[in-house]
């Protein structure tokens, strides 16, 4: 048996630790690794992308099969599960570092990127315009590693309670059909 093809999504909507929980639980997903993209700096850390000098959003890299689930399928997901409608920001999350973007790996990306939007913007799911970035990618940097399945290893601590276990409910009552078994 042949071995699976996978394809490599990258995306920033906020908090990493949020974006990671929620496509680590979709099945075709292999792998989801939080880290920093779309900044100038090299080998960035926690500490200097917070300062919003580095350029770098926290983002997640997925490793995914496009024959089990699709690069449009997950953009559904990643604009259902954060806000796109606010400017560097999610929540009480302020600043570049935490904006929307789509880092596209091919032109194919780009393509289904912009048509995402436009079928969501067409549907009037926000009230709001979109400001997602969509911009290509050009560098991932591994968070350290106390960031890498953060929710899995602190799901007890007040912040995983609060915030990404209601976003984690949120995607599993819309998306149960996309649930790995």
């Amino acid at each position: 048996m042949a071995p699976a093809m996978t394809s490599i999504a990258t995306l920033a909507g906020g908090c990493f630790w949020c974006i990671e929980a929620i496509f680590s639980e979709i099945e075709g997903v292999h792998k989801v690794e939080s880290g920093y993209s779309g900044g100038t700096v090299a080998n960035p850390s926690y500490e200097d992308v917070s300062s919003g000098e580095t350029g770098h959003a926290e983002a997640v890299q997925i490793t995914f099969d496009p024959s089990v689930v699709s690069y449009r399928d997950l953009l559904r997901v990643f604009f259902t599960v954060h806000d796109p409608t606010t400017l560097n920001r999610q929540g009480e999350d302020i600043g570049t570092q935490y904006r929307s973007a789509i880092l596209y790996h091919s032109p194919e990306q780009k393509a289904v990127a912009d048509s995402v939007i436009a079928e969501i913007t067409a549907a009037k799911i926000w009230d709001r315009p979109i400001v997602t970035q969509v911009v290509p990618f050009t560098n991932f940097y591994s968070a350290e590693g106390y960031h890498q399945q953060y929710y899995e290893n602190n799901s007890n601590q007040p912040y995983c309670r609060l915030v990404i276990a209601p976003k984690v409910a949120k995607f599993r009552q819309h998306y149960l059909q996309m649930l790995k078994k």
